[in-house]
């Protein structure tokens, strides 16, 4: 694994970690709610896709998707990202961006699981020891936010449905990995994130409420922020990252995101730091540079 592969895969998840901060602060001054905001960040990604499609389609090592490959990027792109990103709005509103991200990172081990028991990719040893101390970091970190929030209320109830966006999102990441290497980084990215956006704007129209948010001029900033910063630049680097080393190792990496998230709730949103949060995010640190570390020694992880 190269150390260039290493760090766009590592910007592209402390990007992605800025989304649970824009769609707390959309929350806090416009009064938005989640299905107009997620329908807004979608919308303002999908020329970026279309652009993206376009472009990988006329290329001349463009591959043809069969009709089978086209059902499992619709599948993936409705199933996993748009479900996952709806379950994840809607349980922002419940509970902080620290604990959000926390719970969401549990991804990884299921994207792990999922490769070895449907798929039979092996889990090395580096691996193995990388997932276990960010899982006790995440942990430890987990059981101190616990004391501070669970007097909010429905915090029970959100940390549930980002606990099944992490359900989701893992088969997203798992059917990403065995795609990308059959159509290309670029072109799955583009038409699974079409898909996904197709299912967030039709549950929108069918819901026929339209917000008077959405003329709001503070809305529209935040949701194009959303949509480039913390949605289409990040997901194309984690594509890469994913045809490059592979879903397993771009899962542990990405474990740098609750770092990353608890650190801009901390500058941005006014969240407190305590000893548990620290404790944790010195042990997911180690587990991410112990992938950097293997990076630069040329071996393949």
């Amino acid at each position: 694994m190269s150390i260039a592969s290493f760090l766009i895969t590592l910007i592209g998840a402390i990007l992605f970690s800025t989304k649970a901060i824009l769609v707390k602060l959309s929350f806090r001054d416009t009064g938005v709610d989640a299905l107009t905001l997620l329908a807004l960040r979608m919308s303002f990604s999908m020329p970026f896709y279309l652009v993206a499609a376009a472009i990988s389609s006329k290329r001349m090592n463009n591959i043809r998707m069969t009709s089978r490959q086209w059902l499992y990027v619709i599948l993936l792109g409705t199933l996993g990202y748009y479900l996952s990103s709806y379950l994840d709005f809607i349980g922002l509103q419940y509970v902080s961006a620290g604990l959000e991200r926390l719970i969401l990172f549990l991804y990884p081990s299921f994207a792990v699981l999922i490769n070895a028991f449907l798929f039979g990719q092996k889990i090395n040893r580096i691996q193995k020891i990388a997932l276990v101390l960010t899982y006790i970091g995440i942990g430890i970190a987990y059981f101190g936010e616990l004391k501070i929030d669970s007097r909010t209320p429905d915090f029970y109830w959100g940390s549930f449905l980002i606990f099944l966006c992490a359900i989701t999102y893992s088969f997203y990441l798992a059917g990403s990995g065995r795609m990308i290497p059959m159509v290309g980084a670029t072109k799955f990215t583009a038409y699974a994130m079409l898909a996904s956006t197709s299912g967030v704007l039709i549950q929108f129209l069918f819901r026929g409420h339209f917000s008077d948010h959405i003329l709001s001029s503070t809305l529209i900033h935040y949701s194009i922020l959303l949509a480039l910063l913390a949605t289409v630049i990040p997901s194309f680097m984690l594509s890469y990252g994913i045809k490059r080393i592979g879903s397993n190792n771009v899962s542990i990496i990405t474990s740098i995101g609750p770092v990353s998230t608890i650190l801009q709730a901390h500058f941005i949103l006014g969240d407190k730091i305590f000893a548990e949060q620290v404790t944790g995010t010195l042990l997911v640190i180690t587990g991410v540079l112990m992938i950097g570390w293997q990076s630069t020694q040329g071996r393949e992880i």
